[in-house]
């Protein structure tokens, strides 16, 4: 787990300074009772992807590619709010980021090879269809075997 204020890493790919993110503290909503009303447990976690300099240039067009739907102007804004503790809710914050990015940064899948199905399969398919069909054959009324 990581504290607060430390570097942060991602994967094995790149180390976010604690210099680069930014951190904001508002009032939460949820359990907590009267204390809700005064604490600022709520967390959100800001990272600029699209200007920082630990984001390697290698990785950059992808994370700005696949995170296009959460930026605003280049910056992933992470919230957390389900811990009654701010510390709590600190490290939830910090764990969603780097989980964000180690996914967006995850190469892209080998293609496809596209297969035929085998003529075993064809088979099994069309007697199961044919199956299928003789069963509601004999559901029809007036249906004499």
């Amino acid at each position: 787990m990581t504290t607060p204020g430390s570097d942060l890493r991602v994967g094995s790919r790149f180390v976010i300074p604690a210099g680069e993110l930014s951190e904001r503290f508002s009032r939460s909503s949820g359990p907590g009772g009267q204390g809700v009303n005064t604490t600022d447990s709520r967390v959100e976690l800001s990272f600029d992807v699209a200007h920082s300099a630990a984001v390697p240039e290698s990785l950059r067009a992808r994370l700005l590619e696949r995170l296009a739907g959460r930026l605003v102007d280049g910056v992933l804004t992470i919230a957390a709010s389900e811990h009654r503790a701010q510390l709590a809710n600190r490290e939830a914050a910090r764990a969603r980021l780097v989980m964000a990015l180690s996914e967006a940064a995850a190469p892209p899948p080998p293609p496809r090879r596209p297969t035929k199905p085998t003529r075993g399969s064809k088979e099994r398919r069309i007697a199961a269809k044919k199956r299928r069909s003789d069963v509601k054959k004999k559901r029809r009324s007036g249906f004499e075997d």
